[in-house]
């Protein structure tokens, strides 16, 4: 929380101009292309990570699929993981977040720029409607990310138990599932340190409809958390090698 005050303070001159843009983007959306405001919310990015001293290193971008219209599946940690798979995903995407979450200061206009789904938890029945809107703009050819552990608490590099729900929009859309794993993504924002920090993304190999059409929603989830587990140990690798050349968190 340290980083994100300092961050704020700092970059006081930008946070207005930007965020003034993106409420304008917002409410003329029919002027802006979904590039357009991806964009934008990309060099809102580019300038938070510059002065929080935050470095995102990705990988596997070569592996996603060449056409748009997928779900990307990622592990949760904090409040910078959209942002750090944002930062290294030169596609436009978006991302589905809890209602409450997404009414914050900063990332209520964020998630309006990027038209990001938000999901109420408290209402089952528009849970269900918003999967299959989700579903239907998957289809028509956007992407999204989606984080299936539902939530995070303080649990860093470790996986939570996936939930089977998450997987329900990729199903009815039929749409390749790329799991997304994230390393040291809880650090931004989760550590109360102005150090430089560096994260890691690693984009998975693309699971196809045809290979999961014959699974429920919880034999993928399995699945997927499995492929992320172990990619989290390759990730871990390489963060060790580069913490033991650079003075880095």
């Amino acid at each position: 929380m340290l980083r994100l005050i300092y961050v704020i303070f700092i970059s006081l001159p930008f946070v207005i101009f930007y965020l003034g843009k993106a409420v304008y983007y917002s409410r003329h959306g029919e002027r802006y292309s979904e590039k357009e405001r991806y964009d934008l919310a990309r060099r809102m990015i580019h300038i938070m990570k510059r002065n929080g001293k935050i470095n995102t290193i990705g990988y596997g971008q070569e592996k996603l699929p060449k056409e748009s219209g997928y779900v990307m599946f990622s592990n949760h940690q904090g409040k910078y993981d959209t942002l750090g798979i944002m930062a290294v995903h030169d596609r436009p995407c978006t991302v589905v977040i809890d209602e409450k979450a997404s009414r914050q200061p900063l990332a209520d206009q964020f998630i309006d720029l990027i038209k990001g789904v938000r999901l109420d938890k408290s209402d089952m029945r528009k849970q269900v409607k918003a999967i299959r809107n989700i579903a239907n703009e998957v289809k028509s050819g956007r992407n999204f990310i989606i984080f299936a552990e539902g939530g995070y608490d303080n649990n860093k590099n470790a996986l939570q138990e996936f939930l089977a729900g998450a997987f329900k929009c990729a199903q009815i859309s039929r749409s390749p599932i790329v799991p997304v794993a994230i390393y040291d993504s809880y650090k931004p924002f989760g550590v109360n340190s102005l150090k430089r920090v560096c994260t890691l993304v690693s984009f998975l190999d693309p699971i196809p409809y045809e290979e999961y059409k014959e699974m429920n929603t919880t034999m993928i989830a399995q699945m997927v958390k499995q492929r992320i587990e172990e990619e989290m140990e390759n990730l871990s690798a390489i963060k060790a090698e580069m913490s033991a050349a650079v003075n880095i968190i």
